[in-house]
């Protein structure tokens, strides 16, 4: 699949326009209002991380369009569980629905029983998302630097602090670095595989560590497979590692979690 990224894009903002319509912004401003959000405190996400020493952050999914189905039986509730068992600082959980088979059904579920932060994991293209994701629960959202225009991330990330939720500002070239610091991105994540063709080049965000204040929380995403990559990235001086298919394939997730959290004491 070439360009997958774009492809995923225009789908989320087919599903807005309609969903839009049938639940108006207004609405999830009203249920804001009135109280609905995570019950979490204020920006508990990034608070975890910077909490954690060396923060992991494992991730509900069941499926990417590099691997197809990871997850067939798909328990995502014992998942959650055991990372929360296993000291995650904070979980990952998708929701879109076409590529990576989520939905808001399943994050509802496990923010149910997760006392940890939880990071609503979809593709953001409009201002809507973020008002929905706060009204589900989500402690955080993922926010792409090559969705995204200048403007569109630095408002984005403001109405973000604006509602006590926290964002992973995900970039995948230097330019999106320093622009991400400079707009003033407390978390920023780099993601090691290539969505045009699904190559993981571990090393990439390595490349980036200098370019990203020691006041940021700075995370390694995808390709971290076992112990061993996560002590690299312990070494390497990374804040974190976003961990997916590993933990989704394992089948003892509680003890693999445990095993990695060993090599970064």
């Amino acid at each position: 699949m070439k360009d997958v990224l774009g492809q995923i894009a225009a789908s989320t903002k087919r599903r807005y326009a309609v969903r839009k319509e049938s639940v108006p912004l207004e609405v999830l401003r009203d249920e804001i209002d009135a109280g609905a959000g995570s019950p979490l405190f204020p920006h508990a996400f990034e608070r975890a991380l910077r909490g954690a020493g060396f923060a992991i952050i494992c991730e509900i999914k069941k499926a990417s369009p590099s691997k197809g189905v990871i997850s067939a039986d798909f328990p995502y509730i014992e998942k959650t569980r055991d990372y929360v068992r296993g000291g995650a600082a904070a979980i990952s959980c998708l929701t879109e629905p076409e590529y990576f088979l989520g939905s808001d059904e399943i994050f509802k579920a496990v923010r149910e029983v997760s006392p940890i932060p939880i990071l609503r994991k979809d593709f953001v293209v409009d201002e809507y998302q973020i008002y929905e994701s706060k009204v589900i629960g989500a402690d955080a959202v993922l926010l792409i630097s090559s969705l995204l225009s200048a403007g569109e991330m630095e408002k984005f990330l403001s109405l973000t602090r604006s509602l006590g939720m926290s964002a992973l500002c995900e970039c995948r070239t230097e330019e999106e670095v320093k622009r991400a610091v400079d707009i003033g991105a407390r978390v920023i994540g780099v993601n090691n595989r290539d969505l045009t063709d699904f190559s993981v080049d571990r090393t990439r965000a390595e490349s980036f560590i200098n370019l990203v204040p020691e006041d940021r929380v700075f995370i390694t995403e995808s390709g971290m497979s076992n112990a061993v990559d996560v002590r690299r990235a312990y070494k390497r001086g990374f804040g974190g590692v976003l961990m997916g298919e590993a933990l989704m394939r394992a089948d003892d997730a509680y003890m693999f979690l445990c095993e990695v959290k060993e090599c970064v004491k």
